[in-house]
């Protein structure tokens, strides 16, 4: 396998930011002893040559001895050294500007001699910020390491949400929504299941798992079929499809399979587990007399890099003699881009896709992810007038093998 070019773009960005970073060792080592100075050198450059090396490996070759796991837990600390190092880049930096004012000022205002007397004198502050570059790229990587032992950590977070237009047979309705499964991702199977147990044990009247059940293909589910098919609900499970199941991040044929296949197969694959999926449809669900719209779609993003396969049209077609209405789809940024504008009468959404990044903060009152640069709408719940969205976190988890603040999530909601 040919390395693609991006492959040496990242090793050279790299290189430059471990010079960069390193300006940070040499800055706490200064007054340390020839040897310690030598030790901290070997080490440094010793896991950077390292890094690299195994980069180049995994844009070289396919690596088919290695699982894939592996292979992505060995990139995932690739990526959070070099992000460590580019947090310490950032206060080094910070130094650096600050330093060059001084140099600057004291230039103008004294002679050059003065000037090197002042610098000499004014390293404690340097000192200060190299720690702290140190310890904050530390402390990020650590945080990436400790997330892998999270991504089986499933979170119940119960939510109560309140309609006056809600049917009386319907208040009360619990239901447990489910997302981005990310099946190709799994290596342990029995911590799976831990979590569909914990579903079950929520005894919930409907579940609705609203995309992204696979990485790429639906083979992928093979070892988690009978693992998922153990969902069962009164009023049904139902599910929708998400960017990633439609293959469009492999290259097709896979192993004599074509992608419309691929598509059909993860098809047979929900209604094997006895799931219902929803293209572009609604269907009735009744309970104790009265009844409301379940409205289904395939993926529909306002991003441009995502697919818009999705017909709200076509799925909301005759739903006007419901009183409520629940709409199922992937992307959040759905809700802004067409479902506030054009469908008012959808009361409740349910979402899923942005994984909170699965890094990120959340405390009372406060949360925090980068991946709210991105999306608006990234995690929990959000209202406009009387329409409200319910981001959920994800159930798996893609690229990074694990979760920093962002936990895996069962989403518990109470109509009432």
């Amino acid at each position: 396998m040919r390395t693609p070019f991006g492959a040496f773009i990242f090793v050279a960005i790299l290189l430059l930011v471990d010079l960069y970073a390193f300006q940070a060792f040499r800055a706490v080592s200064i007054n340390s002893s020839s040897r310690t100075k030598t030790i901290i050198n070997i080490i440094y450059w010793t896991v950077t040559v390292l890094a690299i090396a195994t980069f180049l490996t995994l844009a070289f070759s396919r690596m088919d001895f290695m699982p894939k796991p592996v292979r992505n837990t060995l990139f995932a600390i690739i990526i959070g050294l070099f992000l460590a190092k580019l947090t310490m880049v950032f206060f080094v930096l910070i130094d650096d500007i600050r330093r060059l004012f001084q140099w600057i000022i004291l230039k103008i205002m004294y002679s050059a001699k003065n000037v090197d007397t002042a610098e000499t004198e004014g390293i404690t502050r340097s000192a200060f910020l190299s720690w702290f570059s140190l310890a904050a790229g530390t402390t990020l990587f650590g945080s990436l390491l400790y997330g892998f032992s999270n991504k089986y950590k499933y979170h119940i977070n119960k939510v109560q949400l309140a309609f006056d237009n809600l049917p009386a047979g319907f208040k009360g309705l619990k239901i447990v929504q489910i997302s981005d499964v990310h099946s190709g991702s799994f290596t342990d199977a029995r911590a799976v299941e831990l979590g569909v147990e914990k579903i079950l044990r929520e005894k919930p009247d409907l579940i609705l798992f609203t995309g992204d059940l696979v990485n790429d293909m639906a083979i992928e589910m093979d070892d988690y079929h009978q693992i998922f098919g153990r969902l069962k609900a009164p009023l049904g499970v139902y599910s929708t499809l998400g960017n990633h199941d439609y293959g469009d991040y492999v290259r097709w044929p896979q192993d004599g399979l074509t992608k419309e296949q691929n598509l059909e197969n993860l098809k047979a694959v929900h209604a094997n587990m006895g799931w219902r999926l929803l293209m572009n449809e609604h269907v009735s669900l009744e309970r104790n007399g009265d009844k409301i719209a379940l409205l289904g779609i395939e993926n529909w993003s306002a991003k441009g890099r995502f697919p818009k396969h999705g017909r709200l049209d076509l799925a909301h077609k005759d739903t006007h003699t419901y009183p409520f209405k629940i709409l199922m789809s992937h992307d959040p940024s759905h809700w802004e881009a067409q479902v506030q504008p054009h469908y008012s009468d959808i009361d409740l959404m349910l979402s899923g896709h942005t994984h909170g990044m699965q890094f990120g903060i959340e405390v009372p009152g406060f949360k925090w992810s980068p991946v709210q640069y991105m999306y608006k709408q990234w995690a929990g719940l959000y209202e406009n007038e009387k329409q409200k969205l319910y981001v959920n976190r994800g159930f798996g988890f893609i690229g990074y093998p694990g979760r920093v603040g962002i936990l895996p999530e069962i989403t518990v909601i109470e109509l009432v």
